[in-house]
């Protein structure tokens, strides 16, 4: 398995209160397994689709309040350098470059916008087994109302490509690499409540949305909106039940003509 290019999204985990909850309700609606929980790294619990490896949960570490949310990674071929970064453009280290065995060295951080995000140097751990099918990544768009704080944050610290949608009512820009979309940056509207912390919306591909919004709320979760078609596909933001918020896409439903970027 190649190491992806700078700036792609390569990984996702998050940390759960309840870490056999979080294996209940993700096994269920996105068909997850999961190994061994590693004690050497806090109980760290890979999640795998027919045997590829497409995210990790943990437990809680003590202390911490609020509810869980999913954290990105970015893969990066030096995590020193993309820590410096990071600091000489305005952004906050919350975990300075961190060696994780003989997997790789991550290095997590906060936006001047207020977005958490990660950066992984792959070691034997090269990120994701799978994307962009149902029970893995998708996508992801950072979700913020200082946009302008993001936009000048993110191109520099990742080699990123940056286009702009060509629309009055939706502020969203595309990030690539190579040419390739891979990410993208989302103004925050009226859609999400008032209070809602900035933050990276990870979507999960899911073979219906209906179905998938059926078993969120079966197993205590909630719609947030929608769903929705799109000409990227049907979508449906949703929080699981204990706080942590994503989305579900059907990346095969796809309605609408796919609007121009500049």
């Amino acid at each position: 398995m190649a190491v992806p290019p700078e700036g792609t999204p390569c990984w996702a985990d998050a940390m759960f209160p309840d870490l056999a909850a979080a294996k209940s309700f993700y096994g269920e609606l996105l068909g997850w397994t999961f190994g061994e929980s590693s004690e050497d790294y806090g109980d760290y619990t890979q999640a795998f689709k027919d045997g590829a490896a497409v995210a990790a949960v943990v437990p809680r570490m003590p202390g911490m309040d609020g509810p869980p949310a999913w954290n990105l990674y970015f893969a990066t071929p030096d995590a020193s350098a993309t820590a410096a970064r990071i600091r000489e453009n305005g952004g906050t280290l919350a975990m300075e470059p961190m060696a994780v065995g003989e997997f790789g060295t991550m290095v997590t951080a906060q936006d001047p916008s207020g977005v958490f995000f990660s950066a992984w140097q792959a070691g034997s751990h090269k990120g994701f087994g799978k994307t962009g099918e149902p029970g893995a990544y998708a996508w992801a768009e950072l979700c913020t109302r200082e946009v302008r704080k993001a936009d000048s944050f993110f191109p520099v610290v990742f080699p990123f490509e940056v286009r702009r949608m060509e629309s009055d009512q939706l502020d969203l820009q595309l990030w690539s690499i190579g040419g390739e979309p891979v990410a993208g940056r989302l103004k925050m509207t009226d859609n999400f409540p008032a209070d809602a912390a900035p933050f990276i919306n990870v979507y999960f591909a899911v073979a219906d949305v209906e179905d998938a919004v059926a078993t969120v709320e079966r197993l205590g979760g909630q719609l947030l909106y929608g769903p929705a078609d799109s000409p990227f596909g049907r979508f449906a933001p949703v929080m699981d039940q204990q706080g942590a918020v994503f989305s579900v896409i059907d990346l095969g439903k796809r309605e609408g003509e796919m609007p121009a970027f500049s």
